[in-house]
């Protein structure tokens, strides 16, 4: 297994080593234990699976917010997609900066995403899915969108016009956004 920082020190890329042979690969996705020994330790409580059918599909930028944040594992079960993460803990030095990575069924890279981060992706093909682990359950009253065009995320495809849902096209601006987190401080 492959861990590696991204220019945001918190978020890490997790790429699981597949053992192949001729029927196709195996690969632990997870886990907990060896993890752990990188000084990740996270409970997961829920998987989402998410399926967008076109390429310049956008969801997010969402966040759970406190107490019922999230951390994220994240991973492209089919197809191919640009998963972000932005900082929004107050006070952060990095505070509004943010990451992107190109996640695939191809590479089996993952991204892992603390509390206090907006998570958000674009579809790069069609029939994409996307599956993630989530620390804590959805909890509709902790939910939140920013516009996933007000952080200065360089998306790597320009689409005339993405497909997003209502929620997510009439989000709230990052520069309106005041954010329920706090960096340094754990929930």
């Amino acid at each position: 297994m492959k861990i590696k920082q991204t220019s945001l020190p918190d978020i890490m890329t997790i790429t699981p080593k597949r053992f192949k042979d001729y029927r196709g690969f195996f690969r632990e996705s997870w886990n907990k234990q060896h993890l752990a020994s990188y000084g990740i330790n996270i409970d997961f409580v829920q998987d989402n699976h998410s399926f967008s059918k076109h390429a310049g599909t956008i969801r997010g930028l969402h966040f759970q917010s406190p107490p019922h944040a999230q951390d994220k594992l994240v991973s492209c079960n089919h197809g191919r997609l640009f998963d972000v993460a932005v900082d929004i803990r107050k006070g952060s030095p990095t505070y509004g900066d943010w990451v992107g990575e190109e996640l695939s069924f191809e590479n089996g890279k993952q991204l892992l995403i603390p509390k206090g981060f907006l998570h958000g992706f674009m579809t790069l093909e069609p029939n994409t899915e996307i599956i993630y682990k989530c620390s804590d359950y959805y909890v509709p009253e902790c939910d939140g969108v920013v516009h996933w065009d007000t952080c200065g995320i360089g998306w790597p495809t320009k689409f005339e016009t993405p497909i997003q849902s209502t929620k997510d096209r009439f989000a709230m601006t990052m520069s309106d956004f005041l954010s329920p987190f706090v960096y340094g401080y754990t929930s």
